[in-house]
This record gives C-alpha cells, sequence and structure tokens, in this order.
C-alpha cells in the first residue's frame, strides 16, 4: 500500500467509497453523495488530499481544510478520513493519518480537528489511539436517519 497525493483522476473512487458512508452509516451526518465533480474541486482547492493505494486501487482517502472561515483559523484544521469497509483494520487508515499529519506540521498548522459521531465508537477509538483528545461532546447537532445525534469533538495538537 502507498499513501499518495490524489489526483482528480482519482474522484470517480473516491466518490465511489463515500457514497455508501453518506447513504448508509452514522460516521457521517451528511446524507448527499459527494458526485466525482464535487471531488475533484476538492483535491483540486483543499491544502491536502490523499489516497490509499493498493496495487493501483484506491481504498480510501484522508484530507483537511481549514477548520472554520477567516484567518484567525488559518493554523487550525479539520479532517475527514473515509476507508473501505475491507481496508479498514489493515494500516491504511493509520497510515492516511500520519501522512495527513506530516503534511499539516510542514505547513504550521497547530491544531487538527475530528468531528466523529458520537455513535461510531471505532471512529472514535481510532482518533485516540492517533494522539487526538476528546475535547467536548455536542448534545443533539446532528440529525440523520429520523433521530437527533451527537457530535464528539477531538483535537491534536502539532
Amino acid at each position: 500500500m502507498i499513501v499518495r497525493n490524489a489526483t482528480k483522476d482519482d474522484a470517480d473512487a473516491i466518490s465511489t467509497i463515500w457514497a455508501p458512508q453518506i447513504l448508509d452509516s452514522v460516521v457521517t451526518f451528511n446524507s448527499v453523495v459527494k458526485t466525482p465533480g464535487d471531488v475533484a474541486v476538492m483535491i483540486e482547492t483543499r491544502p491536502c488530499f490523499m489516497v490509499a493505494d493498493v496495487g493501483g486501487a484506491v481504498v480510501g482517502f484522508a484530507t483537511y481544510d481549514q477548520f472554520r472561515g477567516g484567518i484567525g483559523y488559518q493554523h487550525t484544521m479539520e479532517h475527514t478520513i473515509i476507508l473501505e469497509p475491507a481496508a479498514q483494520g489493515q494500516g491504511a487508515g493509520r497510515a492516511l493519518m500520519r501522512a495527513v499529519i506530516d503534511h499539516a506540521r510542514a505547513r504550521q498548522v497547530h491544531a487538527l480537528w475530528a468531528g466523529v459521531s458520537a455513535e461510531n465508537a471505532a471512529g472514535v477509538a481510532f482518533h485516540a489511539k492517533l494522539g487526538f483528545e476528546h475535547v467536548a461532546t455536542l448534545p443533539q447537532v446532528g440529525r440523520k436517519f429520523d433521530r437527533w445525534m451527537d457530535l464528539v469533538l477531538m483535537q491534536k495538537r502539532l
């Protein structure tokens, strides 16, 4: 497996990996599928967008962008990481996050944030193992599948 910068040619694969997470899981509160066009724009405009590649096939991705708008937040980023279910537990997530963290450090990012659904215990545990600290739980701020969901905010200072 290699971790590399994403290209627009990866947009179809990334969209395919992301769609079931959006439609069928609580990994994200979003319920609108990202099209390959949406993904291509993200690849072009975000400061970091990486993929895990196994034998030429994309099995996951990680990206970050500014946490909030405005110059005061220019050193604080929020990331997203999504893997194909078959790639989970195989080291791709850790490799992607190491690459994202290294990229952020090299660009003088001070803090990296994760917003994790409280129902995603594996996601919370994954981030804790990487040194992200649980900073807050925001009760009932997300809505999906006709119910309110809590959001866990986790931070890693770089």
